[in-house]
């Protein structure tokens, strides 16, 4: 399997009251928390744009991209990114290791009456981990690649703690690296999602790339492949 950028040059999405009011009570949240909290106590986070982000979902979905509409967030933070998601019609997860934005997430969903599902959990289901590599990158891999292949079907299929469904059952990932990251995140799509499964990696504010799971190799930097905006 490989991956391929798509191209995505759509217009800035118009935001609805109620996706307008999602945005402010996140943004409200994480204020709070950070106010509530000093560096050595908040986990290392930073907000994406959301505006952005549910432009670029918006048109993922228009554009009938992912094989499903089953979303999940890779390090959901407050859950924005999830939110927006279920605002868009998919059934929705977001995953968190951190407990305390968990519960804030769910709190935020519940209060705006958004269904979605915060699971606190990590981002590599059972039998993957990330290790340094020689070359300093973080490199996805699972315990035994071809013990796991081998014995799917005994296994069943791979799952997150948590979550009734199968990850092969995921149409959409969403993920907002550390660049440190970003490679980590391709190889961890590559290695669990299925075949025509989207990825939609937020590098920057005017930077976000769309991915999809394919069969053979392709060409992955195609600079035509990502949303920029001045």
């Amino acid at each position: 399997m490989a991956i391929e950028a798509i191209a995505m040059e759509g217009p800035e999405a118009r935001v609805s009251d109620q996706v307008a009011r999602l945005i402010a009570t996140c943004s409200r949240g994480w204020e709070r928390f950070f106010a509530d909290h000093d560096d050595h106590q908040a986990p290392r986070f930073v907000p994406s744009m959301p505006e952005r982000v549910f432009a670029v979902l918006e048109e993922v979905t228009r554009r009938h991209l992912p094989p499903n509409r089953v979303f999940c967030e890779w390090g959901s933070g407050f859950g924005t990114a999830t939110c927006l998601a279920a605002l868009l019609g998919y059934e929705a997860y977001g995953l968190e290791s951190d407990e305390e934005l968990v519960r804030l997430s769910r709190a935020i969903a519940r209060r705006l009456g958004i269904p979605v599902a915060m699971l606190c959990t990590s981002l590599f289901p059972a039998g993957y981990e990330a290790y340094p590599g020689g070359d300093g990158t973080a490199v996805v891999t699972p315990a035994s690649v071809r013990d796991h292949h081998d014995n799917a079907e005994a296994r069943g299929p791979l799952r997150y703690a948590g979550m009734e469904i199968a990850i092969a059952d995921i149409g959409v990932f969403f993920a907002y690296p550390w660049p440190e990251e970003r490679e980590r995140m391709q190889e961890l799509f590559e290695a669990v999602a299925r075949e025509g499964a989207i990825l939609v990696v937020y590098h920057t504010d005017t930077d976000i790339r769309v991915l999809r799971k394919v069969e053979g190799k392709v060409e992955l930097e195609d600079a035509r492949a990502h949303v920029h905006r001045p």
